[in-house]
């Protein structure tokens, strides 16, 4: 069997920032409360490991009640500013890992917002990322799902005033470059900025190229991440056989009867992980 990995694959400069955080976190404060504010990636292998060394999720909704002076990790997709208030009001440590790309969409949002012009932010509305990036907005802004929602969006004065378009880091490129068309179409005004993740466009590439080399692709992730959904829905439509797994232990007995299999992995998938998948393909090679 012949095994090929992905060009791009795997953690994000982002995420392997917030995880290289968290793990310095738990190593400076043995014995003390290390939090994150909600799943610290989407990748469920990863937090167990992570939940060994001692690290807790904590959710907003308990934020009222964490014992103070915890140290609190905020993770790459960012939060609103009211959640750092409360976290500041309980006299928490505040570890901030939100993605620099994340926090600069929020300045944006922060600016453009609040301003004259009229912000509309597309993206999975209830995703970590945007529900984060709305908190920062004034009251010029829209947030839209999907294209269906764009084209039924309508802004008053709409000639008089400069439309900002951006997106969720990790959004579909080909649903953006819709919304863009179509706004590009309708209003006079409009800037764009492009604030999808280059590492979300290059992996889809890196897979189309490998798709083209191989019989079937396993894409390594969790369940809930979005990149990685995106990435099997690629998959599918460019190779006959395609898998979606979490770990080695699920890799489908199809594969290792392929002369050829492909490895790609999403943005919150640990290197250790696809390693592992490597090794039991090259186990039956």
């Amino acid at each position: 069997m012949k095994i090929i990995r992905a060009s791009v694959l795997g953690f994000c400069f982002g995420v392997r920032r917030a995880v290289e955080l968290a793990e310095k976190a738990l190593s400076e404060n043995p014995g003390q409360k290390v939090f994150s504010l909600g799943p610290l990636i989407h990748n469920e292998n990863a937090l167990l490991e992570l939940e060994r060394k001692g690290l807790s999720i904590l959710y907003e909704k308990d934020l009222a009640s964490v014992e103070k002076g915890s140290v609190v990790i905020i993770r790459a997709h960012g939060v609103a500013p009211q959640v750092i208030k409360a976290l500041e009001a309980r006299d928490c440590r505040i570890i901030d890992a939100t993605c620099p790309r994340v926090k600069a969409s929020q300045k944006m949002v922060e600016r453009y917002s609040n301003q004259d012009d009229y912000v509309v932010l597309t993206g999975d509305r209830n995703h970590g990322e945007v529900i984060g990036i709305a908190g920062y907005a004034g009251s010029n802004f829209s947030q839209l799902q999907d294209y269906n929602e764009a084209q039924s969006f309508e802004l008053d004065d709409a000639d008089s005033k400069n439309v900002i378009l951006l997106s969720q880091t990790t959004y579909s490129p080909k649903e953006f470059e819709k919304i863009e068309e179509l706004f590009k179409g309708r209003f006079k005004n409009i800037a764009v900025m492009n604030t999808i993740c280059p590492a979300t466009n290059e992996r889809q590439k890196a897979l189309k190229e490998l798709c083209s080399q191989v019989e079937g692709v396993l894409v390594v992730g969790g369940k809930s991440s979005a990149n990685t959904k995106r990435l099997f829905q690629t998959a599918t439509e460019n190779c006959k056989y395609a898998a979606h797994i979490q770990s080695d232990k699920d890799i489908p007995q199809v594969f290792f009867t392929l002369s050829s299999v492909g490895i790609t992995a999403g943005a919150s998938t640990p290197d250790q992980i696809i390693e592992k998948v490597e090794k039991a393909l090259a186990s039956h090679a």
